[in-house]
């Protein structure tokens, strides 16, 4: 079986690895990488040499031309990316592609397979980030989509409910959470190291992305944020580079700027799984607006201060307390989440992404899988 799997960033390309060496291994499936989108960006850190590090070949590269963070430029970037993806389809003519999430190169991806005909399988489908366009991208892609794999029960119900066929959604967990349980993660010291930083005090993994559908209060929002962080005493900040979305280049000068200012910090480009999750080990608390730190984090067992709307309707354990952008709740739900009564509870919670081997499971339903007549699918009605 001829099957594309796309990527477009680092962070993505993290949560397909262990799928894509999966696939590459079983002599049932013929593989084409394909890389686009933030992975050729020196912005982002040109991660298309992280690819090529684990040894992984890349059959196409799909340049969609990200040059701003503007809407113009990122229509333009999706236009680019339908056309090229089309052209890319024809030439290799695969039985499947595989993608996941919601980013917009990746819709573009999706739209030109539908158009050619293409089955498309889809990964972490039927979830809700109310306070993103990728809210609306997402179950457009569900709804182009012919094989889903999501990530929990709720989410299952949810892809059904858009009046997709029962039998063609499963349900296996989290990618990034199996990865975790993959992963060898670094000593403290090897971490400090490779990050050139000692941790003093209390360490605070800080992943922000902008709100997209919060355009005139975005900036606004984030600088009480970061007001809200200079207020925080004994931290060690480490800030990720946010995702490519509308506003980013503003986020990512005031990190800079903050760590300019503030010696016991640091601003990270690119991690990895491997330093991403040892961090996740050695930080007492994840702050941001990242889905990480709703989906990962509950694992390590560690409590996460989500801020804003960008996350609002994904499940949530126990181990997230929800803040809005006002710097004094910022202030209060960080104390809360330090509070002995809070760390006792979260040591009892479980992770409802966790689904064991989820690698495998999605491609030994694949390997199942009927594709021949794949494409053809009905519109079920749920009845009332």
């Amino acid at each position: 079986m001829k099957i594309c799997v796309i990527t477009g960033s680092r962070s993505e390309f993290d949560l397909l690895k262990n799928l894509i060496i999966e696939i590459k291994k079983d002599n049932f499936f013929d593989l084409k990488l394909l890389v686009t989108g933030a992975h050729l960006s020196k912005y982002f850190g040109e991660t298309i040499k992280y690819i090529k590090k684990n040894k992984l070949k890349i059959d196409k590269i799909i340049d969609v031309g990200i040059k701003n963070d503007d809407i113009s430029s990122i229509s333009n970037s999706f236009s680019i990316g339908i056309k090229k993806f089309s052209y890319i389809f024809n030439k290799i003519n695969p039985d499947a592609i595989l993608i996941l999430g919601d980013r917009y190169e990746i819709f573009s991806c999706a739209i030109s397979a539908c158009l050619n005909r293409i089955p498309i399988i889809h990964i972490h489908g039927g979830e809700r980030t109310e306070g993103l366009i990728d809210e609306g991208i997402r179950h457009s892609i569900t709804k182009l989509s012919h094989l889903h794999f999501v990530s929990t029960n709720e989410y299952k119900k949810r892809v059904i409910q858009l009046g997709e066929i029962k039998n063609r959604v499963h349900n296996v967990g989290s990618l990034g959470v199996e990865a975790i349980k993959k992963t060898k993660l670094m000593s403290k010291k090897e971490l400090q190291e490779e990050l050139n930083i000692i941790f003093k005090g209390k360490v605070a993994l800080v992943s922000y992305h902008p709100e997209t559908l919060e355009k005139s209060k975005n900036t606004k929002n984030f600088d009480n944020f970061l007001n809200s962080l200079k207020k925080l005493r004994n931290f060690t900040f480490i800030f990720t580079m946010p995702n490519a979305d509308l506003g980013y280049k503003y986020i990512v000068n005031k990190f800079k700027k903050f760590v300019k200012k503030n010696h016991n910090s640091i601003f990270v480009k690119s991690l990895g799984h491997r330093k991403y999750f040892s961090l996740c080990k050695y930080s007492d608390i994840v702050i941001g607006n990242s889905s990480s730190g709703i989906i990962e984090i509950p694992s390590f067992k560690k409590p996460t201060l989500n801020v804003g709307s960008r996350q609002d309707g994904r499940l949530k354990s126990g181990s997230i307390i929800d803040c809005s952008h006002n710097t004094n709740e910022i202030l209060k739900k960080v104390t809360l989440a330090f509070s002995k009564k809070f760390y006792k509870k979260i040591k009892k919670i479980k992770n409802p992404y966790f689904n064991g081997n989820t690698s495998k499971k999605i491609k030994n339903i694949i390997k199942k899988t009927n594709f021949k007549n794949l494409i053809f699918k009905k519109f079920i009605d749920i009845k009332h």
